[in-house]
């Protein structure tokens, strides 16, 4: 399966494919196969990247789970003054060009708040890369009371971030809410009462993974 928000550019690929095939058919054939071989290899990899598979998220209220494929790279402590209001455990997710780059809610909740911030392309890894590149911040409520927050950012590579929520949308954990392209990453900042169940240098699937629960 394959994601709606790629359609456009798996087109454009597939056009610009045929055209330069056509004209390396006129060059001679060990070039001509070459040029193929990049072309082919261009198309499976656009195809590939824009990959939706199905996911089976856990049924269980308390769960935060993964609202990212990838790489947990930092677990630490920070000041959320912006919806928040107070300390809150920061996890981020770096997501690699190979990585499915579709994002699942991670809660069920409303959504309270929502901001989107134009900005840098620093590397997704580094630390200041959730305050200075492009961003969109979600704020949710759960059932419980509890607030939490999680942020699309944009990496080097990502320079567009795509949503389909808007505030006052109630979320349901594991459905797709967006996609970011061409590697990125994702930040949860949870509160407290949140027990962290992941670990630095962990793998994690969209949907599925559990990232913390509600104590």
């Amino acid at each position: 399966m394959l994601n709606k928000e790629g359609y456009a550019t798996i087109a454009v690929v597939f056009i610009f494919s045929i055209i330069v095939a056509y004209g390396a058919s006129f060059l001679p054939v060990w070039i001509s196969y070459i040029i193929y071989a990049a072309l082919a290899g261009l198309c499976f990899l656009t195809l590939y990247f824009f990959r939706d598979p199905e996911r089976t998220s856990p049924v269980d209220d308390s769960l935060i789970i993964s609202p990212a494929d990838g790489k947990v790279v930092l677990i630490q402590e920070v000041n959320e003054p912006e919806y928040m209001k107070g300390k809150a455990t920061q996890v981020s997710i770096f997501l690699s060009p190979l990585n499915v780059h579709v994002n699942r809610n991670p809660l069920n909740g409303k959504l309270e708040y929502l901001k989107y911030y134009p900005g840098k392309y620093l590397m997704a890894w580094e630390d200041h890369a959730s305050e200075q590149n492009e961003r969109a911040h979600f704020g949710v409520k759960h059932s419980s009371g509890m607030k939490m927050m999680f942020k699309q950012i944009t990496g080097f590579l990502a320079r567009r971030i795509v949503y389909h929520v808007e505030e006052g949308d109630q979320l349901k954990a594991g459905e797709r809410f967006g996609i970011m392209k061409f590697g990125s990453r994702m930040d949860l900042l949870l509160p407290e009462n949140v027990e962290i169940k992941v670990k630095k240098g962990e793998n994690t699937v969209a949907g599925e993974t559990v990232i913390g629960v509600i104590k």
